[in-house]
């Protein structure tokens, strides 16, 4: 019954798209939406020049030609015009759809703003500002987009994904980012809003599903100047056609140079670009994936190398301690202490798990420190270590060689016991961090790693597809190994700080390769931006969004995969409806030119290689398939044609062989059965 249900509400969802397609087509016959668009531009022109004509011709009872050729060949021009412009709106039409549903999602929530003196005020959503600290309790919406940065709850994001399972957020770490709209079900949690009304992440989503930011790609202002040049160079061929006409006497009238220009002209392509285009990103938006441009869609289909951050992207991102190892002459209860110690004030999962463990493991619970000299030493990427001072007592945890470095300042070595106790730790696919106590070496934690499922199998698909993986991780050599053998990575950057990715990226691209990125946290947001494609995960940072130019509703790191395959489809169908649409003017000149000189010069008949009846009948027979075909090949410019992985050498001729043998052989099939059809009507 459900199944039923969707099956018609998808189609109540298609015909209404089909409804307000029709009536945009008409809406964009404006002159300055279709100049966009130069071939259907000078296809309306023409369309206007033959109206005109028609309608002097019938109000000074002209009968130099038929006025039923005259006015089916008009009629025909205009159907074609509206037919691309219909194939254009079906593409946005699919993005509306999408918008509206989006927009349901942005419903008017109240707020418990957080005044300055503390005290609570109920405010509309509407009216928060960045910089406002909101509370959400369980129930209620998040009224705009922030950072979590208190607390930890449950929260719903269907309306945004589509995806039914809860997700987590939290103070710290890369999973704080929360979207306006959606709804906390469990606990309770503060937020500082970090957009302005009509700035938020879901008025921006509107804004690309709907197209209005939409901008043309390189590509595809590279072969919209190929097809107005070739329309130049056949409107100057239709122009001086005339006067050599008139000098063997076989003039043409204008309906016939018309429909000449438009058969010649690459209108099948020049009516489907935009299209094909749209629905490149569209086809996105239906696996939730947000792109920032169709640019980036584009350059997905190229992508030649991915860098992936591994904490949260091929990891789950929550580390757990599970072990304390204390250096030799040191109490393993006297490296947990100070372990918790360093960490209470770590909001990240990781600190966390070193609490708890201390906690379970030894009864250490959190102390009241308020009335001792303390101060927190809070993590740095440059630093890549944190900790406290209290009582005279400096104590950091960080990675091995950052706290060696630290160490060593003051002559303490790492003993050669805990040097294998880290090697050990790193080779199993685990952290290791150090400990040290006034610049004393107390012992390792451990932090356990835990990879995705699925990855293996998903990087094996990225390679057969021709795309290196690279990890980049904070973590040393052994463990980054480790984390990479067991996720099936071609290779991995460690301890990179973010300008490291940065580096890499830019080496890459040095090289003539196109680099796609994918992370999750603030420190992922330059190689983010950096990248040619840059896919931020969803739950990530506000920041890590802000700079990508695709963002990941679903947050699955391997997205690329399809993101790439969609990219490679855009460019393939492009391609593969060109190549048809420059055949097809091949076969529709043997239809008209024959047509319009065999009266005059017989030998030209031999031409005539489709046998069509009467010179009228091929020209409107040639007109009608010029049309139609743009309305039989929308529902692939819509779809994309499939990609394989298969070479640029077996890519091109399965398109010379499918698309380019099959744009000459279907217009002689198409216009043959047309002039039948049109001879049994008696239409010319």
């Amino acid at each position: 019954m459900t199944g039923t249900s969707n099956a018609k509400g998808s189609a109540l969802r298609e015909k209404k798209i089909v409804v307000r397609a029709i009536g945009d087509s008409f809406r964009k016959l404006h002159p300055r939406t279709m100049v966009k668009n130069p071939v259907m531009f000078v296809v309306e022109v023409g369309a206007v020049i033959t109206t005109i004509q028609l309608l002097w011709n019938a109000a000074h009872h002209v009968v130099s030609v038929g006025f039923g050729f005259g006015l089916q060949i008009t009629l025909w021009l205009w159907f074609t015009v509206l037919f691309a412009n219909f194939a254009e709106a079906m593409a946005e039409g699919r993005g509306k759809a999408q918008a509206e549903t989006l927009r349901k999602a942005r419903a008017e929530t109240e707020a418990h703003r957080v005044k300055d003196d503390g005290s609570i005020e109920q405010v509309p959503g509407s009216t928060l500002r960045a910089g406002d600290v909101v509370i959400v309790t369980a129930g209620e919406f998040i009224p705009g987009d922030g950072e979590v940065i208190e607390g930890i709850a449950s929260v719903d994001e269907s309306a945004i994904t589509g995806e039914s399972a809860p997700v987590i957020r939290e103070s710290g770490g890369d999973r704080s980012a929360v979207t306006g709209g959606t709804r906390v079900i469990s606990d309770e949690i503060r937020i500082r809003i970090t957009a302005n009304p009509g700035e938020t992440f879901l008025d921006r989503m509107i804004r690309l599903v709907e197209g209005a930011s939409r901008q043309k790609t390189p590509n595809e202002i590279a072969l919209n100047i190929l097809l107005a040049g070739l329309t130049i160079i056949f409107l100057l061929a239709v122009a001086t056609l005339q006067p050599f006409a008139i000098y063997s006497h076989a003039s043409q009238n204008i309906f016939v140079l018309v429909a000449l220009l438009v058969c010649l002209i690459p209108t099948t392509i020049g009516g489907l670009l935009s299209a094909i285009g749209i629905a490149g990103m569209d086809r996105l938006i239906q696996r939730n994936v947000i792109a920032m441009s169709g640019r980036a869609v584009e350059a997905s289909g190229d992508v030649d190398i991915l860098l992936l951050d591994k904490t949260g992207t091929i990891t789950l991102g929550n580390r757990a301690a599970t072990q304390f190892i204390a250096a030799p002459g040191v109490n393993e209860r006297e490296l947990a202490d100070a372990a918790q110690l360093s960490s209470l004030a770590d909001e990240t999962a990781e600190g966390r798990s070193i609490v708890v463990l201390a906690k379970e493991k030894y009864g250490l619970r959190g102390r009241d420190l308020s009335a001792h000299e303390t101060n927190f030493i809070p993590f740095s990427a440059h630093t890549r270590m944190s900790g406290v001072d209290l009582d005279g007592r400096q104590i950091r945890k960080g990675a091995p060689d950052a706290i060696a470095r630290y160490a060593t300042e003051h002559g303490n070595l790492i003993p050669a016991e805990v040097q294998k106790q880290i090697e050990g730790i790193a080779s199993s696919g685990g952290t290791p961090l150090l400990v040290t106590e006034n610049r004393r070496i107390l012992g390792v934690i451990a932090l356990t790693d835990i990879v995705k499922g699925g990855m293996r199998e998903r990087f094996d698909h990225l390679r057969a597809m021709g795309i290196k993986t690279v990890m980049i991780t904070g973590d040393n050599p052994l463990t980054a190994a480790a984390i990479a053998r067991q996720a099936g990575v071609d290779d991995f950057l460690a301890q990179a700080r973010p300008e490291d990715k940065m580096a890499l990226i830019r080496r890459e691209q040095a090289n003539g390769r196109l680099v796609a990125m994918t992370g999750d946290g603030t420190n992922d947001a330059p190689a983010l931006a950096q990248a040619d494609v840059g896919v931020a995960m969803n739950t990530g940072t506000q920041a890590a969004k802000e700079a990508g130019n695709m963002v990941d509703l679903d947050s699955n790191p391997t997205k690329l995969i399809e993101i790439v395959e969609i990219g490679k489809q855009l460019l393939i169908t492009r391609g593969a409806l060109t190549t048809f649409s420059v055949a097809n003017d091949v076969a529709k000149y043997f239809a008209i030119i024959p047509a319009m000189f065999a009266g005059v010069f017989p030998q030209l008949g031999i031409l005539n290689i489709m046998h069509l009846r009467t010179p009228q009948s091929a020209i409107l027979s040639a007109v009608i398939f010029n049309a139609l075909i743009i309305v039989a090949l929308i529902p692939l410019a819509l779809r994309g044609v499939r990609y394989r992985p298969v070479g640029a050498a077996a890519l091109l001729r399965r398109n010379l062989l499918i698309y380019g043998m099959g744009g000459i052989i279907a217009p002689f099939i198409g216009i043959k059965l047309l002039d039948v059809l049109i001879r049994v009507l008696h239409w010319a």
